[in-house]
């Protein structure tokens, strides 16, 4: 089995990628930028598709998402498409034999990512959350430092992912019948840091606004642990922010610099504040290729969950999310509907 621990590929997986909007392109730049071999694209729409193919010197442009997961030539497919379809659409190739990268957040609630999650294991299949800023460098790092007991006792994450992004009512992200809404865009990021480093909270206290068209336009929570750890975290859509994480502990705190998330350095407090280290280190592209690396590298090993996202992670991460929107009162149509949304 051959690891690609720098983000890039022997190019013998295929990927074929659903959905012809903003992330999917990101993410087939980064592929190809990378050495991964793009195979093919599906849309809904034909000349969408042709366009995206286009683009990206992709050799396949299939009219339709049944079409990409029938595809004999592709081996892993890439879910780009709108919150309240990766569901389907997850199943979708599933069942047509493909392992599958979902962009996050991975689904619209915990069920649904059950569901997904039970699939893949029993056709013994990957099933990965496209939470790309777990694989980046600085994370790996940063995990090894929480791991070695450098910082001491880790009492305390704050995570802010703040935007200034479109108003119109009728965008996706401000539309409830798409998933829309501050947290599961924005939210999900420090959502998922925390569990990354706490594990699943005992407790969480959240609270939001919301906007006009019925989806939270800021959301903040507090996670609380057993042994009185606490995350603090904040989302909001329409104004933002320096998007800074900390990390604080007995012995010493990490500050994240500006965009926390994104490849970014990253630097390492004693407790009296001393600068005890540095870290930064230059990726190729944007980083999403290392999700990618990741999935390869299961797919290779002939495994269904990794250490750094298992399943369970991902699964947490949405139960989470599920209890924050309880509290603050924000429900979509997949929540009271078994088979959640099946068309688009």
């Amino acid at each position: 089995m051959t690891n690609h621990p720098n983000g890039t590929s022997d190019g013998q997986v295929r990927w074929g990628i659903l959905g012809t909007g903003f992330i999917a392109g990101l993410q087939t730049q980064d592929l190809i930028e990378n050495g991964f071999t793009v195979q093919a694209v599906g849309s809904r729409n034909a000349e969408s598709s042709r366009q995206f193919s286009e683009k990206f010197s992709i050799p396949t442009a299939h009219e339709s998402y049944e079409a990409l997961v029938a595809d004999p030539d592709v081996d892993v497919v890439y879910v780009a498409t709108p919150h309240t379809y990766h569901h389907a659409h997850a199943l979708l190739a599933l069942n047509a034999g493909k392992h599958v990268l979902v962009e996050k957040p991975f689904t619209i609630n915990a069920r649904e990512a059950q569901e997904i999650f039970a699939l893949a294991e029993a056709k013994g299949l990957v099933a990965l959350e496209a939470m790309w800023s777990r694989f980046l460098p600085h994370m790996i790092r940063l995990r090894e430092i929480i791991q070695d007991g450098t910082l001491g006792e880790v009492r305390k994450i704050i995570a802010s992912h703040n935007q200034n992004l479109p108003k119109d009512p009728a965008h996706r992200l401000n539309d409830p019948a798409l998933g829309g809404g501050a947290l599961l865009d924005l939210g999900v990021y420090p959502v998922s840091f925390a569990i990354d480093i706490f594990g699943t909270p005992e407790n969480i206290r959240a609270s939001a606004s919301m906007t006009a068209t019925g989806v939270d336009r800021q959301t903040a929570a507090i996670f609380e642990y057993a042994q009185g750890q606490q995350a603090l975290l904040d989302c909001e859509l329409d104004a933002a922010g320096p998007n800074r994480a900390v990390v604080i502990g007995t012995e010493g705190w990490i500050d994240i610099e500006s965009t926390w998330y994104n490849p970014t350095p990253f630097t390492r407090f004693d407790s009296q504040g001393n600068v005890q280290e540095k870290f930064h280190q230059p990726v190729n592209s944007r980083g999403m290729q290392f999700q990618a690396a990741e999935m390869e590298r299961l797919v290779r090993a002939g495994a269904t969950a990794g250490r750094v996202l298992p399943p369970g992670g991902s699964l947490a991460v949405m139960a989470a999310m599920d209890e924050i929107r309880r509290q603050i009162g924000l429900s979509y149509d997949a929540d009271s509907t078994p088979e959640g949304n099946s068309n688009d």
